[in-house]
């Protein structure tokens, strides 16, 4: 028998089985961060905005960004966190929520001294994660711009 059609042996084999097995759990876990931070900025951060709870006008008030600035904020969080769920968009939902929390730990520094800013910076964690793992997705999407176009 020749090297290229031997047997792997049961060892190899074993490894190969584990390798495959622990993709499988790291792509699980993964969609799991994903729909937990959807639900998450769809839930937790843009229905607040979108519904001009008070505790969310309260800081937009602040701002003076009014209304207006408050629901932009919430249409892009919401967006965002339906993005992560469409497999094509996941990167670059990740990217761009990513960006919309530099702007909120930037406006937290210069405009609420500081108060809370600690989160968007937190968040950048799992997202930045997302979007490296999904990197893919954005040849895939670009692929499909460029079919479409």
């Amino acid at each position: 028998m020749s090297e290229t059609t031997a047997p792997l042996p049961a060892a190899a084999s074993a490894g190969a089985e584990s390798l495959t097995a622990g993709r499988r759990r790291a792509r699980i876990a993964l969609r799991g961060l994903e729909v937990l931070l959807a639900l998450f900025y769809g839930i937790a951060s843009a229905l607040p905005k979108l519904i001009a709870h008070p505790s969310a006008a309260e800081g937009f008030d602040k701002l003076g960004w009014g209304h207006t600035g408050m629901y932009a904020i919430g249409v892009l969080e919401l967006a965002g966190a339906i993005a992560l769920l469409v497999p094509v968009l996941r990167s670059v939902a990740a990217i761009s929520l990513g960006a919309l929390m530099v702007g909120a730990f930037i406006v937290t520094i210069v405009a609420m001294d500081g108060e809370n800013a600690a989160t968007p910076l937190i968040m950048l964690v799992p997202l930045g994660l997302i979007a490296w793992a999904r990197r893919d997705s954005l040849k895939d999407l670009l692929r499909l711009v460029r079919r479409t176009a």
